[in-house]
């Protein structure tokens, strides 16, 4: 059965999030992104796999291994989605520190 995979649900999690991380500057092999965390290698392919459904990965076949790298397009989707919140959250906080500036003097 094919799940569709929601970006957001995958991002949410602290270890998916470490692998993003980890490729973002170059491609890695499973193995290499694996022995970065202290859980099993099958608890890691799992990561992957979320994270290439949700095409926040890309796989490229080199020879017998399989290295994974950032979709660049996907991830900025993702920040070009957040932009308008985190603008309306900068808005608010810069209102509320203003509000007490002015009430702490």
């Amino acid at each position: 059965m094919n799940l569709r995979r929601d970006v957001f649900q995958a991002l949410a999690d602290p270890t998916r999030r470490a692998i993003l991380l980890l490729v973002a500057s170059q491609s890695m092999t499973a193995g290499a992104i694996a022995s970065n965390f202290d859980t099993a290698r099958p608890t890691v392919s799992k990561h992957l796999q979320i994270l290439t459904e949700c095409k926040l990965l890309e796989q490229e076949q080199n020879g017998r291994e399989i290295s994974y790298h950032i979709n660049a397009k996907k991830m900025k989707e993702v920040a070009d989605f957040i932009e308008p919140f985190r603008k309306m959250w900068d808005a608010r906080f810069n209102k509320l520190e203003t509000i007490m500036k002015k009430y702490s003097r």
